[in-house]
Order: structure tokens, then C-alpha cells, then sequence
């Protein structure tokens, strides 16, 4: 099979595997923000938007620390995934210019 013809394949088949690696990713980015935020408050659970008791700065650094983790957590998620594809096919996984499929 050519090496274009792959490239046209491989980001379908690539599709199940995102899925599951971002489904991944995403319980492993809660647990993550679960034990810093622990860490930094000693606290169980961190506030909501909705939570009348905390206040904005709270509120605010909660969702800023969790949207941190979120993202570092699927950029490495998404790259293992993308690079163990590319090492087992030679093809990198990415239909479009930002490496979304």
C-alpha cells in the first residue's frame, strides 16, 4: 500500500483508538486535578462555578488549575497515542493542519 494511500485510511482507523485514548486521558486528567487540588487546600472536593458558599477567586483558580491539568493531560495523551501509531504504521496520524482527525 502506498504511503498516501495509507495517509487517507489511517486517520479513520486512527479514530477508535482517539476515542478511547482521549476517554482515558480525561479519568486520568480528573484524578489528577482531584489529588492537587487535595494537595493544594486539603480539601475533598473543589468548588463550581454554582457553589454558593466559595468565593470568585476560589471558584475561579478551581477551574483555572483544572483546565490546566485537562489540557497538559490530553496534549500528552494525544501525542503517545499519535507517535505508538506512527511507530507501528510510519504514518503520523493527523488529517488536518492543528493534528485533530
Amino acid at each position: 500500500m502506498s504511503q498516501k494511500r495509507k495517509k487517507l485510511k489511517l486517520p479513520l482507523a486512527y479514530k477508535p483508538l482517539g476515542f478511547v485514548l482521549s476517554w482515558a486521558g480525561g479519568a486520568l486528567a480528573g484524578l489528577a486535578f482531584q489529588q492537587t487540588w487535595k494537595a493544594i487546600r486539603h480539601e475533598e472536593d473543589a468548588p463550581d462555578a454554582l457553589d454558593q458558599d466559595r468565593g470568585w477567586g476560589e471558584v475561579l483558580l478551581a477551574a483555572a488549575l483544572q483546565g490546566a491539568i485537562f489540557a497538559v493531560v490530553r496534549s500528552a495523551v494525544d501525542r503517545t497515542g499519535a507517535k505508538a501509531v506512527e511507530r507501528s504504521t510510519g504514518v503520523w496520524p493527523s488529517s488536518d493542519k492543528d493534528g485533530r482527525n
